[in-house]
């Protein structure tokens, strides 16, 4: 799908400034969305809008179809009659911190009560809403079923693994799961609401975004998480034991961002038992990703061509190896039953000629990540001299440093390349990046907000091979003026992209 010229911010809704301790889909995002509008930005980039499982990271879900219930806007559900605001400005009080970054863990013991408690009140008053409701359900039976059931069965095992439960709910016998469901029945319709209440907000949002002319880049990752509802649903499509443990998890070899690579821990794929199933399950995922965003960045496009397989027993990602992933096939599946959907690849990091060869076999534009240009030749191809047209450009993604906080860590010889190639960068740093950017063949630029704002390390979303302290940061209260706004609008206007 060929790319119109324009630009965007990159910004995961947990950052947002929203009352409670957490971002979400409620005022502060369609504020976030005016903003938008208003710089003459077309495109929002956000993170995996799945509920999070190791670590709170947004590529570690426990579905990759389900929402995830600390983005539910409580604001939203009072206006609808389902809770009241006094309850919200208790659970608000309980989490929020001068420093305004998320505290995961108070969140959930603040915000999980209060949505179960609006869900009951729901399902006890629901009214008008009913039939939309019920046809949320019958639509999303097929994927929604099955994850309030792992949801809740993780409830009652106290967070245990699925693996670790009894044999007739973890192996899905169905006399198990008939019993478990005829059993926890009120429970289980307290997270199809919690469901119904995360994507009518989140269909909302994108409907107000889309009314100004505003497209969401949506994200997903390769891999979930081994305890997730889908492992648990589908265990035949990854590399499990008897035991139902893995045998291979996933993970990159020593690179830029870790001497040890990065061991993510993640259930490797068992490519030819998808195949045998013309990879429906992929198909689905990718089916219900295209109707929740515009725009579909995969995660760790090279793990389609190959993919480092890491042993369960190593401690690091040193000792693994490539295996071949299912490189055109799975892609051709997608397209004979789905259509070309609008995918952006994510080929950073250890890229061989033959992940290159098949993003462009397949026309997929790839990501250009320009604090990776500067240092040997070869890095140069994230540098604007050697762009093509189709491709998306970033300062850095969610992975980086933000761009003010990388420029003041260089050492002499490489900030002396930065400014000769900018031009001053001292001087105008981190705009010099962004009007690089901006001004480039690029058909997409998207600059994360943090570069926008021109803060240092402080605001860094994500350090990767590091377990805590990632994707707590969250945007100041007032930050995004109106003459930043215009700001950007004239930049836009400027190099075309508006």
């Amino acid at each position: 799908m060929p790319l119109q010229r324009g630009a965007g911010i990159l910004l995961h809704p947990t950052s947002l400034p929203s009352r409670g301790g957490i971002g979400d889909l409620g005022p502060e995002a369609y504020a976030f969305a005016d903003f938008l509008a208003r710089a003459r930005q077309g495109l929002w980039q956000i993170l995996p809008l799945s509920p999070p499982g190791m670590n709170n990271s947004p590529y570690s879900a426990i579905s990759t179809f389900a929402g995830n219930p600390l983005l539910v806007s409580v604001e939203d559900l009072a206006r609808r009659g389902w809770i009241d605001s006094v309850s919200i400005s208790t659970a608000a009080a309980a989490t929020e911190k001068p420093i305004g970054r998320v505290d995961f863990e108070a969140v959930k013991a603040s915000k999980l009560p209060l949505l179960r408690q609006a869900a009951q009140r729901f399902l006890e008053t629901s009214g008008g809403e009913r039939d939309r409701f019920e046809g949320f359900k019958r639509e999303t039976s097929w994927w929604l079923d099955d994850f309030v059931l792992f949801a809740v069965m993780r409830q009652i095992h106290n967070g245990a693994a699925w693996s670790s439960w009894p044999r007739e709910l973890a192996r899905r016998e169905a006399e198990g799961l008939k019993k478990f469901g005829l059993q926890y029945q009120r429970e289980l319709e307290v997270e199809r609401t919690i469901q119904f209440a995360f994507f009518e907000q989140w269909r909302g949002l994108h409907q107000y975004c889309a009314q100004r002319r505003i497209k969401i880049v949506g994200d997903v990752a390769i891999f979930v998480d081994y305890d997730s509802a889908d492992v648990w649903r589908n265990p035949g499509l990854f590399w499990l034991d008897d035991e139902l443990q893995p045998i291979f998890v996933s993970g990159v070899p020593p690179d830029a961002f870790s001497s040890t690579g990065q061991r993510w821990g993640n259930p490797l794929y068992r490519w030819d038992a998808s195949k045998a199933t013309n990879y429906e399950w992929w198909r689905q995922r990718l089916s219900w990703a295209a109707t929740t965003c515009d725009f579909l960045r995969l995660d760790h496009f090279r793990g389609f061509e190959s993919y480092w397989e890491i042993p369960v027993s190593e401690p690091t990602a040193v000792r693994g190896r490539w295996v071949e992933g299912p490189k055109d096939d799975l892609f051709h599946a997608v397209r004979a039953s789905l259509g070309d959907l609008p995918f952006i690849a994510e080929d950073l990091g250890m890229i061989t000629p033959e992940v290159i060869a098949l993003r462009e076999r397949l026309g997929i534009p790839g990501m250009r990540t320009m604090q990776f240009g500067f240092g040997d030749p070869g890095a140069h191809y994230h540098l604007p001299h050697r762009f093509d047209a189709n491709c998306v450009v970033y300062t850095g993604t969610h992975d980086n440093d933000t761009t003010l906080g990388w420029y003041s860590r260089l050492d002499a010889p490489s900030a002396a390349c930065v400014n000769l190639y900018l031009g001053s960068a001292a001087d105008a740093m981190p705009e010099a990046l962004i009007r690089a950017a901006l001004g480039s063949v690029a058909r997409l630029a998207i600059i994360p907000v943090q570069d926008l704002l021109g803060l240092g390390s402080a605001a860094r979303l994500n350090t990767p091979g590091t377990a805590s302290g990632n994707w707590s940061w969250r945007l100041p209260h007032g930050a995004l003026t109106a003459d930043l706004a215009r700001r950007f609008a004239e930049l836009n206007a400027v190099y075309g992209r508006s």
